[in-house]
């Protein structure tokens, strides 16, 4: 069943400090276009650069999942993530004026509120999907902990965590639909175990936290000099340790509140894939670490099965444009005219198909003794799709030609040769704007990808005389 791209009605911000900083910072989340994903702007640096969430940017996994690109970083990404995640953004802008979002209550409850603020709206392209057919698993011999995906008709998690102390103890959460999120794990707190805490206290390593913005399991006898550490720290004059062995001015939300923040923390981490996805995780003992090499994982998983899924198309159905109809919009003519049929077309995507045959002018010269089509004209015919695609926008495509503009990552997977059905299939990669057309383009050959790359292309009225 297929769904609508999402992205936020208008934009709206949000401040507060980092944990690990205490820095003040401001957060604005923007709409964004289709197939944008999800993407930090860091507005404070020259150039604003994007950082986009990806699972091939995670530098380290300490005290948080951190994103690194060109030198540029963003800290703690996991709760703003999970947020859009869960409510069903595929695409949206995050500007931040630091190297860290707000940690406001430790929670993705803030998150979800603004978001909500800005409201959600559907976009003109379909959503793409990863479906999980096949189990999927990682595991970390060392610590014990894996993570299993598993085919299921929705995104479901279950988080089970076991840190072999008393506090504590073994825990578990299950999220069944993500609509459940907001009520039932968005606001579950970020939390510390008083160990920890002491290291990063000593290592001036978190100076945005207090008493609301991360609970404190009291894992060990707190000696005076600690006390007064955490006092001076968290700006009290008294500190206790409640009965439940967390300190005092903090009400848990739930008895299992720190399973249910790790599975927050999974979905934040996966969302790092760049796919939505629909399956079943279950999470033992996760931690940012292990989620981050599954998210590396899945994704390689995932870009290679799109490579490789050749799309099926019956050839014996009658076409939705036939050379005729091509000619009308396309102003190329043989023998240049390197397309047969368009098969399907949208606002965002097009399929064509070229019959290659012996009769082609160019296997005179290439070659004489061993005919193979050129690749360059394989990357041809594929633009001449994302011709029809862009003409297609405009009412008069008969007064406008089609211009290369860019091509990159060409690659040539397989020989075509004479006898060969191409089947080409052009998406947008953003939408068409003034004549310009930016695409993913794949060509395929007897079950196989034969060529792909990044196109643009743009048209422009034709000279009058």
């Amino acid at each position: 069943m297929s769904s609508k791209q999402k992205t936020i009605k208008k934009e709206v911000t949000l401040s507060g400090v980092g944990l690990h900083t205490g820095n003040k910072v401001t957060m604005t989340f923007k709409p964004a276009p289709i197939n944008y994903g999800y993407a930090f702007v860091r507005i404070d640096l020259e150039g604003s650069p994007i950082i986009e969430a990806s699972a091939e940017y995670v530098i380290n996994t300490q005290r948080g999942t951190n994103l690194e690109k060109k030198g540029v970083f963003v800290n703690t990404s996991e709760h703003v993530l999970a947020a859009v995640v869960a409510l069903g953004i595929d695409n949206i802008c995050i500007e931040i004026n630091a190297a860290e979002p707000p940690i406001m209550d430790g929670s993705s409850k803030h998150f979800i509120e603004a978001i909500e603020k800005a409201g959600i709206v559907e976009q003109e392209a379909e959503r793409d999907e990863y479906v999980v057919k096949d189990i999927i698993s990682y595991k970390d011999e060392v610590t014990g902990s894996e993570i299993i995906l598993m085919p299921s008709d929705e995104y479901q998690i279950t988080a089970m965590v076991d840190f072999g102390t008393k506090v504590l103890g073994t825990q578990n959460a299950t999220l069944n639909k993500l609509s459940d999120f907001k009520n039932e794990i968005a606001d579950a707190r970020t939390f510390s175990f008083l160990h920890e805490l002491e290291m990063l206290l000593d290592h001036n390593l978190i100076q945005g936290g207090d008493l609301n913005n991360a609970i404190v399991y009291v894992d060990k006898e707190i000696s005076d000099e600690t006390m007064n550490k955490l006092k001076k720290a968290f700006n009290k004059e008294n500190l206790t340790v409640k009965a439940n062995g967390i300190l005092d001015n903090l009400t848990l939300r739930w008895a299992n509140e720190a399973a249910r923040h790790k599975l927050l923390d999974v979905i934040g981490d996966l969302a790092l894939v760049g796919t939505r996805i629909r399956g079943k995780v279950i999470a033992n003992k996760p931690g940012h670490l292990v989620n981050t090499v599954f998210a590396k994982k899945l994704q390689k998983i995932i870009k290679h099965e799109k490579r490789n899924n050749v799309p099926k198309y019956d050839l014996d159905q009658p076409p939705l444009m036939d050379i005729h109809k091509i000619m009308s919009i396309l102003p190329h003519r043989p023998p240049f005219l390197l397309i047969d049929r368009i098969l399907e077309l949208s606002d965002s995507h097009v399929v064509g198909m070229k019959n290659v045959t012996m009769n082609e002018p160019f296997f005179v010269g290439h070659f004489p003794d061993a005919p193979v089509m050129p690749g360059v004209l394989q990357v041809e015919a594929m633009a001449q799709c994302g011709g029809v695609l862009v003409l297609s926008s405009v009412p008069d495509p008969e007064n406008y030609l089609t211009y290369f503009m860019k091509m990159d990552k060409v690659k040539f997977k397989q020989k075509v040769l004479p006898g060969d059905t191409l089947i080409f299939r052009a998406e947008l990669i953003t939408p068409i704007r003034r004549g310009i057309c930016h695409m993913q383009a794949c060509g395929y050959a007897n079950g196989k990808l034969v060529v792909e790359a990044e196109l643009m292309a743009q048209i422009a009225k034709k000279p009058t005389e």
